[in-house]
C-alpha cells in the first residue's frame, strides 16, 4: 500500500507564506496526476490544487495565484507553494492522487493567524 506523508505546514501570520511537501513511498503512484486538497474544521474535504504526470496545473479559485503546485517524479514528493495566506486557508492539508486513490495520509496543519 502506497503511503503519503506531509510535512511543512506551521503557524504563519496573514501574508506570510509555506511550502508543503508530499512524499510518496513508492515511485510507481507519483506518475499519477497528483491534488493537495484541504479539510478545515466543520467543513467538507476541498481539492485546492492537481498537477498532471505532465506538469499541467490547476487551481480551485480561491487559491489561485497564490499557490502553486510542483512535482519531483526523481524524488517522488509533490510540493504546494502557499504565498499570501490568509486565515481562511486555515485547514489540514492532505495530498493524494486525482482522483484520490489511495488511504489518506495524517495530513499536515496550516493555521493562518495573527
Amino acid at each position: 500500500q502506497v503511503q503519503l506523508v506531509e510535512s511543512g505546514g506551521g503557524l504563519v501570520q496573514p501574508g506570510g507564506s509555506l511550502r508543503l511537501s508530499c512524499a510518496a513511498s513508492e515511485s510507481i503512484f507519483i506518475m499519477y496526476a497528483m491534488g493537495w486538497y484541504r479539510q478545515a474544521p466543520g467543513k467538507q474535504r476541498e481539492l485546492v490544487a492537481t498537477i498532471t504526470n505532465r506538469g499541467a496545473t490547476n487551481y480551485a479559485y480561491s487559491v489561485k495565484g497564490r499557490f502553486t503546485i510542483s512535482r519531483d517524479n526523481a524524488k517522488n514528493t509533490v510540493y504546494l507553494q502557499m504565498n499570501s495566506l490568509k486565515p481562511e486557508d486555515t485547514a489540514v492539508y492532505h495530498c493524494n492522487a486525482n482522483p484520490p486513490l489511495v488511504n489518506w495520509g495524517q495530513g499536515t496543519q496550516v493555521t493562518v493567524s495573527s
